[in-house]
């Protein structure tokens, strides 16, 4: 069986920053690391929401990317 721990996670905000010639949208990312991976994704979206506030630009979407170790057991 194999167990998986976290240790590293990131936020990542996804911004609408005008739309281009063709009607789509254009998308800026931010990134943010050191996010305890500890912390929960209630409280994560929340620092998400604040964030995305302080910017003009409307956010398109919050991702949360979580880094896993695999640790095997024998």
């Amino acid at each position: 069986m194999t167990n998986a721990q976290k240790i590293n996670s990131q936020l990542q905000l996804v911004f609408v920053t005008g739309i281009d010639d063709e009607g789509e949208e254009v998308l800026q990312r931010r990134s943010y690391n050191n996010v305890k991976p500890e912390a929960e994704n209630e409280a994560v979206q929340a620092v998400a929401q604040v964030l995305s506030e302080l910017r003009q630009d409307p956010l398109h979407e919050a991702l949360r990317n979580d880094q896993l170790l695999l640790v095997g057991n024998q």
